[in-house]
């Protein structure tokens, strides 16, 4: 498989797993399984919850946000992906997480926002993060791993100022580049933790462990930690790209992250064309804030190639 497939389908298939998971989030397990109770014979895509059918949430509009910014300013400057964030949370979108809604609206400096609001509310492990990673995964693989586990985590930082956010994200990073390089990313698990900041490093080496079960979680699949396990989980124990993703769904709670997770880690492993055309066809990424710009499919294409071609 060429590398650019394993690209596209890192960036096209944490979109797709996102509008999947956006019309059963905070349900409980089996809703996604309950409905479409048979694999592959269509209509997923049906919306719901608010979300039109096919419409991607705020996970996929910030990894586009994070992906313009890089290509545009030719690397990553933190400032400008901040500003972009703030025009966008200050468009009143259908959704928001209520973290990030705070440190892009405190009126704080981009380089203090997000460590402020940590000191205030010692709360700040979100998985909000990790959810718009896929992008700049793929834009930072060819620098290898150390380059691309620290970009993650200041991108990270911009939003959530506990560590263990930014470790989290460092990990999907640089499972994505495993993964983009051919290799199995599950295989390279216990090199990856070894470079996980020591503070936080056994509660991923828990949930990335290869017996663990999301139903071991000790906190809620919105927190950082758990919600990557769960993806993590996902690909381990299925076979294809939408068994991981219905796998993913039908762990309930915030079941559009938990899907753009592991679909964006699925679709490195598996490439674009293991992602059903069904799914992939009515696909868009509204951007509040950018001119009432809606992303399709030819789109986050040309986004994929652009970034990791």
């Amino acid at each position: 498989m060429k590398r650019i497939q394993r690209v596209a389908g890192t960036v096209v298939g944490a979109a797709v797993g996102d509008a999947l998971g956006g019309p059963f989030e905070f349900g409980p397990p089996g809703a996604f399984s309950a409905r479409f109770p048979v694999p592959g014979t269509g209509g997923e895509m049906a919306g719901g919850g608010g979300w039109d059918p096919g419409e991607a949430t705020d996970d996929t509009q910030m990894a586009v946000l994070v992906a313009e910014s890089l290509l545009e300013r030719g690397g990553l400057d933190l400032p400008d992906v901040f500003a972009r964030f703030q025009r966008w949370a200050a468009s009143d979108p259908k959704d928001i997480g209520l973290q990030t809604e705070e440190v892009l609206t405190s009126g704080m400096p981009w380089d203090r926002a997000a460590a402020i609001h940590f000191q205030v509310s010692r709360r700040a492990a979100g998985n909000g993060s990790l959810m718009r990673a896929s992008t700049s995964a793929v834009h930072f693989a060819p620098a290898g791993r150390e380059a691309t586990m620290e970009a993650a985590r200041r991108i990270a930082a911009l939003t959530h100022g506990d560590r263990a956010a930014w470790e989290g994200t460092a990990v999907f990073h640089e499972l994505v580049r495993v993964a983009l390089e051919g290799a199995d990313p599950l295989t390279a698990l216990p090199d990856v933790l070894d470079l996980v900041h020591p503070d936080h490093r056994g509660r991923y080496a828990t949930v990335l462990a290869p017996h663990w079960h999301p139903g071991q979680a000790t906190e809620f699949n919105g927190a950082v930690w758990p919600c990557l396990g769960s993806a993590v989980w996902a690909l381990r124990t299925t076979t294809g790209f939408e068994e991981a993703i219905r796998a993913a769904i039908d762990l309930g709670g915030d079941t559009d992250t938990v899907a753009a997770v592991t679909g964006g880690l699925a679709g490195a492993y598996y490439g674009l064309d293991a992602i059903p055309a069904r799914w992939t066809r009515p696909l868009h990424v509204p951007l509040p804030g950018f001119g009432g710009r809606v992303l399709h499919l030819p789109d986050l294409l040309r986004l994929a190639h652009r970034l990791g071609g």
